[in-house]
């Protein structure tokens, strides 16, 4: 079977710190990141350090009037995406809806295989909240539903890396856009079906979003199958990074390979 992230889930608590918590900064420095992020320059500060490290990210003017023109679009209206066709059926992201949704996600989390990665077993409040912070968020982040010619049977986060704490750890570039996913049958795991979607979703995201030229995971380094999954998908090993609850593989599918792969 295929555990969290490409099998079963894609969400310890470190890779969930990414999409769930985007605003919890938390410190001086955190908030000098944001600014210099907007406009143009990206700088760490350690007030028990000396040194500096600073790297340069300049933004296009299109990228910063996001943030200036009242809400912004920050995924290419994800909810009009639609359905593709995959080599296992008709596929189709749909965001998620607390009333409709949440008992069908909060007992995928309560599956030990999942809660072994996601770390959100436990009542009901739990899951949910994880999903408000998402949806009442600005939306860098979106819980959907996998929908496999209609059936709903996965749990996936599209969100943007580039705005992301994910982006103190890897090299960013603007637009970059992550994923997590879990599949929420044990029936589904180890088939395959977790590599096809992958294929298909990092595919359906480099095509809804022209300006995207990559696009990026990061599963705990210990979860194997779904790393295999991942490669197996056309993603890349890039590096492994220390998160804050896990070590990663960040894995990264890029525009420029898609169709070598």
């Amino acid at each position: 079977m295929l555990p969290p992230d490409a099998g079963a889930a894609s969400g310890s608590a470190a890779s969930r710190f990414a999409s769930t918590r985007p605003d919890h900064i938390g410190s001086r420095a955190d908030s000098t990141r944001r600014r210099a992020a907007l406009f143009g320059e990206f700088t760490v500060e350690d007030d028990d350090a000396d040194s500096e490290d600073t790297l340069d990210l300049h933004l296009p003017s299109e990228y910063i009037a996001l943030f200036t023109t009242g809400t912004p679009d920050l995924l290419d209206r994800l909810p009009m995406w639609g359905p593709v066709a995959t080599p296992v059926g008709s596929f189709h992201l749909v965001p998620v809806r607390i009333e409709r949704d949440l008992p069908l996600i909060h007992g995928w989390m309560n599956d030990p295989a999942v809660a072994e990665f996601w770390e959100l077993a436990g009542p009901r409040n739990r899951t949910e909240e994880h999903l408000r912070t998402q949806l009442d968020g600005d939306g860098r982040s979106v819980p959907c539903l996998g929908m496999l010619d209609g059936t709903p049977m996965s749990y996936w986060e599209i969100y943007r890396a580039d705005l992301d704490p994910l982006a103190r750890y890897y090299p960013a570039r603007p637009n970059d856009t992550g994923i997590h996913l879990l599949l929420g049958g044990a029936a589904d795991r180890g088939q395959g079906l977790g590599t096809a979607l992958l294929r298909a979703v990092a595919d359906l995201v480099l095509a809804r979003r022209p300006a995207c030229a990559r696009v990026v995971a990061e599963p705990d380094l210990r979860n194997t199958p779904s790393v295999a999954a991942f490669l197996s998908a056309g993603f890349r090993l890039a590096a492994e990074v220390d998160l804050p609850d896990k070590r990663a593989a960040l894995m990264i599918r890029d525009r420029i390979l898609r169709d070598l792969s």
